[in-house]
């Protein structure tokens, strides 16, 4: 019984499957976590939705930045760009009930046995894990709702940047989902930096990646997360796991098998991708 976490899938179906034959996946007694954005980018989205959802409870995934960026073209938010290589998904006979299916996924994994978190971009250093939770909730129970694309529309903004209990309403929740599949950089009171998406050696000063902010969360948990491909898994300090690796940059996809902490990386078998994030 084996619990694999596998880093920023972005449509790449193929080398999904190429990865998770290594490790010798199987769904019956084995754990697939994804760190989010499952799709875009990459050559094969609907491949990959159709497969994770077949996965039923051998799955535990959260949603990512580039997956509520579908969710809002589903609901008529945003535009349908052709580098977002999503026209087959929104186009295929079963594309309502997939995104229904997506919409109504986690932003947040929390395993109290194994002391492990995973959110797409990472945890704000300014929360605790109970109001990590909360948000998560918070967020997870518009997405499900007749009122998400509400929520969509109001979620793109950088500000409130800084967290605070005070905070409710349409606010409250875009911080949230900028913390848990934007963030990047903090300054050193744990405010959130969107601007910033260098690699740490080369962000300006006062800026820190968020994991080297002092939070509450990391010393009692192990975080996985996704989303920052420049770090290609380096850089950060013990109990701390970046998984996005830049497949469909024309990198490798990268799974980490929790029970003995071993890598697998596969190569990106296609054409790369527009290289923005």
């Amino acid at each position: 019984m084996a619990t694999l976490l596998v880093g920023d899938v972005h449509g790449c179906f193929n080398e999904l499957q190429a990865l998770l034959s290594l490790a010798d996946f199987n769904p019956q007694y084995d754990t697939l976590w994804l760190t989010g954005d499952l799709v875009a980018r990459g050559p094969d989205s609907l491949k990959v939705l159709r497969y994770v959802r077949s996965l039923g409870d051998s799955v535990r995934l959260t949603l990512g930045n580039h997956d509520l960026h579908l969710l809002a073209i589903f609901a008529g938010i945003s535009r349908n760009k052709p580098k977002d290589n999503l026209s087959e998904l929104l186009e295929a006979p079963d594309a309502d009930e997939l995104i229904n299916w997506l919409r109504r996924q986690p932003v947040l994994q929390v395993d109290e046995e194994k002391a492990l978190v995973m959110g797409h971009a990472g945890i704000s250093p300014q929360w605790d894990i109970d109001t990590a939770k909360r948000c998560a909730r918070e967020i997870e129970a518009i997405l499900s709702s007749d009122s998400y694309p509400l929520f969509l529309d109001s979620m793109y903004g950088d500000l409130p940047n800084c967290w605070s209990d005070e905070l409710s309403g349409l606010p409250r929740l875009r911080y949230a989902t900028n913390a848990l599949t934007r963030m990047r950089f903090c300054y050193p009171n744990g405010c959130l930096d969107m601007i910033c998406k260098d690699v740490p050696k080369k962000a300006p000063a006062p800026l820190k990646p968020w994991f080297d902010i002092t939070s509450t969360i990391t010393e009692k948990y192990s975080i996985a997360f996704g989303h920052w491909a420049s770090l290609e898994g380096k850089g950060a300090p013990e109990g701390i796991y970046p998984l996005d690796t830049g497949c469909c940059w024309g990198g490798e996809l990268t799974m980490l098998r929790w029970e003995d902490k071993q890598y697998f990386r596969q190569a990106y078998l296609g054409q790369e991708a527009d290289a923005e994030s």
